[in-house]
């Protein structure tokens, strides 16, 4: 209604009443922005693959594309033994099969991580941090790297803390000298336990910023979940959450470490998996405390390697892609890949998904934006969950822009602008 009209209803509140209202709640209007700024609206990769940084190689990337296919090739040659191997239907196996070919020719790996963790066996780790800063350097000048890469360098804890730091050091020194931070670095803070461990990480790159003279906030790092510590502090409290406070908006991701953390708890060898109970406890409330925050999940790995006869490649290829749409159905979707032959699974997995539900996701959109009455009655905050769908199906190759143009009626324009705002500090962190 117009001022006029806006006059001439009744009330009995003076202005001022609303405006204490507010003036009181001004505090809390700022803590919610600062803590709560909403997903940062860039691209999340579907998963990431770590490489030990002593067989970190320049041809990385490529090879294990190629050693993706050569594994399509020889143990599903054709759509329909893929579909019959992982329980696609007959529907999607052709269009999925055909886009898992393609993304392995195009892409292979969205997220690399090289590991100077527990995956890294190498003598001379200097000379490897070093050498990983130059190859990803020269990847992203060629346009060979993947979208996202980065290290994972040991943790904090004493016995290893003086040579992660160095190991950092010398790996963002070597990208600086050659030429600067790429848009697509990603580093991981493995085994965190306390929160203070997450602020000398900030402490740590803040460092570096100023002695670079970098814009503040540039660097941003994951946070790995991998001890019970981390998600239930000793008072009871979900330390994980106060992790994400720790890194002064620095965060970009909680990773879910499938092994240590099952083995923390006790779980025996042969139970640990991403889909046992204590798993599912942690990640939700690792989700409950990244909700809003801009910090994404991601689910860990399965150690079921696809490799032998091909009716033991099939087990464990139905068994990884069965994890990942059950990751992907909670909402995790992100997850770990530990073998070249992993890959072709987790793309079918993450297409399918796309694929199965895109074109209700599309109708749905439409009939919102249009004011369509229907079955379902949708809400703006379902519209941005539609939306966010649709927009990471196209991000990894699942849709094409064409097609949900053309159901849902809408660019990819309108589909970011039902997402959460971008906050421009968060964006430019990362």
């Amino acid at each position: 209604m117009g001022q006029g009209q806006q006059d001439q209803v009744a009330t009995s509140l003076a202005g001022a009443v609303s405006e204490g209202i507010s003036a009181s709640l001004a505090p809390v209007d700022a803590e919610l922005a600062r803590r709560y700024p909403g997903d940062p609206g860039t691209r999340q990769p579907v998963h990431t693959v770590y490489v030990p940084g002593d067989a970190f190689a320049a041809d990385t990337v490529r090879t294990w594309g190629e050693r993706a296919l050569t594994a399509l090739d020889e143990h599903a040659p054709d759509a329909a033994t893929f579909a019959k191997a992982v329980g696609l239907s007959d529907e999607l196996a052709g269009p999925v099969y055909d886009r898992v070919r393609a993304k392995l020719e195009r892409e292979p790996i969205e997220d690399l991580r090289v590991d100077f963790e527990d995956g890294y066996q190498g003598a001379d780790e200097d000379a490897d941090a070093a050498r990983a800063a130059r190859l990803i350097a020269e990847a992203y000048q060629n346009g060979t790297a993947a979208p996202y890469m980065g290290i994972r360098m040991k943790c904090m804890e004493a016995p290893v803390r003086d040579r992660g730091i160095r190991t950092l050091d010398i790996f963002l020194t070597g990208l600086m000298e050659a030429g600067g931070l790429p848009d697509g670095l990603v580093l991981t803070l493995p085994k965190v336990t306390y929160p203070e461990q997450v602020t000398a990480m900030v402490r740590l790159v803040e460092a570096f910023e100023k002695a670079r003279g970098l814009a503040p906030g540039r660097i941003g790092f994951e946070i790995q979940i991998e001890t019970s510590q981390s998600i239930l502090a000793a008072d009871g409290t979900a330390a994980v959450a106060r992790m994400i406070d720790a890194a002064e908006g620095r965060a970009t991701g909680l990773h879910y470490g499938t092994f240590d953390y099952s083995a923390c708890l006790g779980v025996s060898a042969a139970y640990q998996a991403s889909d046992h109970p204590a798993a599912d406890h942690a990640k939700a409330v690792m989700q409950v405390a990244a909700a809003g925050t801009g910090v994404r999940v991601s689910d860990g790995s399965t150690n079921v390697l696809p490799v032998g006869t091909t009716e033991h490649v099939h087990e464990a290829w139905k068994l990884h892609y069965d994890l990942t749409r059950r990751a992907l159905a909670r909402a995790y979707y992100q997850g770990w890949d530990m073998h070249p032959a992993h890959i072709p699974t987790r793309y079918a997995a993450v297409f399918a998904f796309y694929r199965e539900g895109f074109e209700t996701a599309a109708a749905r959109l439409a009939a919102y934006v249009n004011h369509v009455d229907g079955d379902v009655m949708d809400e703006p905050a379902t519209a941005k969950a539609l939306s966010g769908y649709l927009l990471r199906g196209l991000d990894c190759g699942a849709l094409d822009v064409a097609e949900v143009a053309r159901l849902s009626g809408l660019t990819r324009a309108d589909l970011e602008g039902f997402s959460a705002p971008r906050r421009a500090d968060l964006t430019a962190s990362r």
